[in-house]
């Protein structure tokens, strides 16, 4: 990912400070702003940024909109600099007192939101009326612009990466289904994928839920709602539910068998780690296999958590033996520090654990 002064720099903020004067309004704290951006995270670039313009814009709620909307007149007023915006816009809404100034609130939000994305503002406005804000993303569902579309998805996800969390979402797993069941079917992949990751994001907590969910969209389907679906499941298919796994058609395996599971004994940080086994079937019709491997990392106080990597999905005929091979990287990563010591891999089929090895990490 670009860095922060790749994506909310200087240079944004001084594109932004100039449609600020085009749109008539003082820039001064805006142009201020950037000169403290070292050292500062994106989200934290801005917030500064937005703390600026509501210092720069009006501070009456009228003018503040007319402001805005003249600052979405502009097409210079697109990219990194429209976050700090939408931010503004969903604080001053939110805090505005009426009804009528919420929703102008969240009008400008879908004007945005086709500039970059007013997701993140979006849950300043959920998390003061959470009602409020799922009826307007609801109607937004049959908008014109995918982008506002999406925006319905997205900005209601459970647990939308880099944005605060919605407690009033949190423990009403249903209220944002309304919206998603009438977004699986769109036209554009954008939507869909954003659609997907939300029902994906709701098995961290519900299966049961997203289960039966998937279950109605695989009734009523069209050309792309079988890939939508797996992408939705993939969470609980790596953690081997039976319920989602029987419902893309991976049972459980009865007939299969792992043998010869082989795994180098060693292997270095930076190197690779080679995997082989052979799958059997033994039974008399052919079987449908989701294969996954298990790394049991070790950690830091010496206990080993396991992670789920893809191996390969398949169909193993009857009587038919099918061999699987896989290395593993060790290369280092950021979001992962090695600890040498023993550690251990699992090679799970239709999600049941079929093979256990052990392996040293060296440092």
């Amino acid at each position: 990912m670009p860095f922060a002064d790749e994506l909310l720099g200087a240079p944004a903020v001084k594109a932004l400070a100039g449609c600020l004067t085009v749109a008539g309004q003082r820039s001064t704290a805006t142009k201020r702003s950037a000169k403290a951006f070292d050292g500062m995270a994106l989200k934290e670039r801005s917030d500064l940024v937005c703390d600026a313009l509501l210092e720069d814009l009006p501070d009456d709620y009228v003018d503040f909109v007319a402001a805005v909307n003249a600052l979405v007149a502009q097409p210079e007023c697109s990219g990194w600099m429209v976050w700090p915006i939408t931010e503004a816009v969903a604080s001053r809404a939110s805090t505005a007192g009426s009804a009528r100034a919420f929703d102008t609130g969240l009008v400008l939000l879908k004007k945005l939101t086709p500039r970059l994305t007013a997701e993140f503002a979006l849950r300043t406005m959920l998390i003061a009326d959470v009602d409020r804000t799922l009826a307007a993303a609801k109607r937004w569902t049959t908008a014109r612009d995918e982008h506002v579309r999406r925006l319905a998805s997205e900005g209601t996800r459970h647990y939308l990466p880099w944005a605060r969390r919605v407690p009033q979402l949190l423990t009403r797993p249903d209220a944002t289904l309304p919206i998603i069941d009438a977004l699986y079917r769109d036209p554009s992949d954008y939507v869909r994928r954003s659609v997907a990751n939300h029902l994906n994001d709701l098995s961290r907590q519900h299966p049961e839920l997203v289960v039966d969910t998937a279950t109605r969209w695989l009734a009523a389907p069209d050309a792309n709602t079988d890939r939508l679906v797996r992408h939705a499941l993939r969470t609980l298919i790596k953690r081997g539910d039976a319920n989602a796994l029987a419902l893309l058609g991976f049972a459980a395996p009865a007939s299969i068998s792992l043998v010869g599971l082989n795994v180098d004994p060693t292997v270095s940080v930076g190197g690779t780690l080679g995997i082989s086994a052979t799958l059997i079937n033994s039974g008399d019709e052919p079987v449908r296999v989701i294969v996954d491997y298990s790394v049991g990392f070790r950690k830091a106080n010496g206990t080993v958590a396991h992670k789920v990597f893809k191996l390969a999905a398949k169909t193993v005929g009857p009587g038919e033996r099918v061999d699987i091979a896989k290395t593993h990287s060790f290369a280092p990563i950021t979001t992962r520090r090695y600890y040498p010591g023993g550690h251990e891999l699992a090679i799970q089929v239709n999600g049941l654990r079929m093979g256990l090895a052990e392996f040293e990490l060296l440092g």
